[in-house]
């Protein structure tokens, strides 16, 4: 018998959702009924994205282009969501990239940037969120992060303090909301394929096969199941966490990243 986690009806926001792992759990959420809206800043990406997705799945989706660090955009999709469907059940903050290098090349520009995007982003998204969920009983927020949260590696800055943070957050709000029946809960991914990945494989001259160059970066990373993950796999662990079957799973940070980093 099929898992049923009753997200039909239910309605999803997703940050950073045109394309990669937001796709993919965008997709993942809209197939099992859940309307979703998401944003991005490429337009025409973002767009193709929602079009597709509605193809696939016969469940509207609400595009927003924007850039999810400025300081209004976040009421701006928030607002817009809830106006096109009438509540906000679900909330995904996943918009990110990956800032590293050598702490002592880095700028506070550098830092402040990240931190716009990982950190004050995400908490205003929740800030927005959850006067809605409250009123309706409850909801789900959950935070992509990455391993480096919990355990850094060299020149994993400031991605790894801003992922720290993002950890903090779910945690705090875990517990400040579970009065609410709002859970809130972190997935720390590892090496997944992603558009990021694609552009730098694309970036090769010549550019080498998909399967050549993920099993490089498996074996390099030193995956102890010796590959990097799929997007939809990812997407699954999200649209359980988010559904009516994790309703006893608050504050938890899960590691997605095929037994490689030390910290459970």
């Amino acid at each position: 018998m099929a898992l049923e986690l009753g997200l039909t009806g239910k309605v999803a926001l997703i940050t950073g959702g045109s394309e990669g792992l937001g796709r993919a759990m965008a997709q993942r959420l809209s197939a099992e009924g859940a309307r979703v809206a998401i944003c991005a800043r490429r337009e025409v990406v973002l767009r193709r994205a929602a079009a597709e997705i509605e193809a696939a799945t016969g469940t509207p989706v609400l595009a927003m282009p924007l850039d999810i660090t400025a300081p209004e955009a976040a009421a701006r999709f928030v607002e817009a969501a809830v106006e096109r469907f009438g509540r906000l059940d679900i909330l995904i903050n996943n918009a990110g990239t990956s800032a590293g290098g050598r702490f002592d090349a880095q700028d506070d520009a550098y830092w402040e940037g990240d931190f716009a995007l990982k950190v004050f982003a995400a908490a205003r998204c929740i800030r927005l969120a959850v006067p809605h969920m409250r009123r309706q009983g409850g909801g789900r927020i959950l935070n992509i992060v990455n391993t480096a949260a919990k355990a850094p590696r060299p020149e994993s800055l400031p991605t790894a303090a801003s992922r720290a943070a993002g950890l903090a957050l779910t945690k705090a709000l875990a517990h400040e909301y579970a009065r609410d029946r709002i859970l809130v809960n972190a997935i720390c991914i590892g090496v997944v394929k992603s558009m990021q990945w694609e552009r730098q494989r694309l970036a090769q001259s010549p550019p080498p096969p998909p399967e050549e160059f993920y099993a490089q970066m498996a074996a390099r990373a030193g995956i102890p199941l010796g590959r990097v993950g799929e997007a939809e796999e990812l997407a699954d662990l999200a649209a359980f966490l988010v559904s009516e079957r994790a309703a006893y799973i608050t504050g938890v940070a899960i590691n997605f990243d095929g037994g490689r980093c030390p910290v459970v």
